[in-house]
């Protein structure tokens, strides 16, 4: 166990039990059970899984009782983490669906790095590392460069779905990016890079969705400090190639962010299309009130569970 997971499993409340989970996840796992209330009042444990190997922390929420749901992997963007997902985590575990949400390297609880020559590549690695410990029907869940993640790793590993939030395009959907486009990227890049080093309010103003504690939330979790691979950002705007061929047949949603005719909702509808998945828009959220925000969540969360059942998952 990292020195990290060391500290939180040392931080455990007098009288819980650390233990291995079954079914879905390796012998080698370390659990820390506790019984908090999901979003519909029922009861669900929060676990976690470690790749030591990989300095990967993966953070498990889990229905109180087993059902035969497919294990939901959740994937996060850029400069963010597991923390990012813990609505839906409640949400879906509340509802029968394990979940595990990935930090990817240098992010979050998983091992500090030198993040600066980083590639994309090594974070689909990262995804396809998890992707085989949950084994070969998990739904895949991206947001924003997580969406791309997930395409990418599938092309790899077998997974039960793909839901894309809000996803980076792929390179035949992107234009040509300009040099100095990509020169303005340093090698490693945080919050103020995308334009979150500013007043709240100032935020609120673009972010409608988000309440100011959500926006609040956000800077804080971005962090002061840049921790974001600066490779990473650049490979994806000169563009990731994806082939459709090797993901034919698995049943996908694509969910747009923001009004018909924004550049977003427009990409979404593209990417859906190309794909041949299922497009669902939402027009009164933003980016990250897909996910994260208190009152705008549970409209896409019920979308995806929705989409979820109507393929038995």
């Amino acid at each position: 166990m990292s020195g990290e997971a060391s500290r939180r499993a040392g931080s455990a409340e007098p009288g819980e039990d650390v233990l291995t989970m079954s079914d879905h996840t390796p012998e080698e796992l370390h659990v820390a059970r506790s019984h908090p209330v999901g979003t519909n009042g029922r009861p669900i444990r929060k676990d976690e899984i470690e790749l030591s190997e990989r300095g990967l922390y993966v953070e498990s929420w889990m229905p109180e009782r087993r059902s035969r749901r497919r294990p939901l992997l959740f994937i996060h963007g850029e400069l963010t983490g597991s923390w990012i997902w813990e609505r839906y985590l409640s949400y879906f575990a509340s509802r029968g669906w394990e979940g595990h949400a990935l930090n990817l390297r240098n992010h979050y609880w998983s091992e500090t790095i030198d993040i600066a020559t980083v590639g994309f590549d090594d974070y689909v690695d990262d995804v396809v590392a998890v992707m085989d410990k949950l084994g070969n029907n998990a739904v895949a869940i991206g947001h924003g460069m997580g969406g791309l993640l997930a395409l990418k790793a599938a092309e790899r590993h077998s997974v039960g779905a793909l839901v894309l939030l809000d996803s980076e395009l792929p390179r035949d959907l992107r234009s040509p990016v300009r040099a100095h486009a990509l020169r303005e990227i340093p090698d490693v890049y945080g919050r103020d890079h995308i334009g979150w080093e500013t007043l709240p309010e100032k935020l609120h103003r673009d972010n409608r969705d988000l309440t100011i504690a959500d926006i609040v939330r956000l800077q804080h979790l971005f962090g002061q400090k840049p921790h974001e691979s600066g490779v990473a950002k650049r490979e994806i705007l000169e563009g990731i190639g994806i082939d459709r061929s090797r993901l034919a047949g698995i049943p996908m949603l694509v969910v747009g962010a923001g009004l018909d005719g924004t550049s977003s909702a427009t990409g979404a509808e593209r990417l859906a299309d190309w794909l041949g998945g299922l497009y669902e828009p939402f027009g009164a959220h933003s980016h990250y009130g897909l996910v994260i925000g208190e009152s705008s969540y549970q409209q896409v969360a019920d979308g995806v569970r929705a989409f979820l059942e109507s393929h038995r998952l």
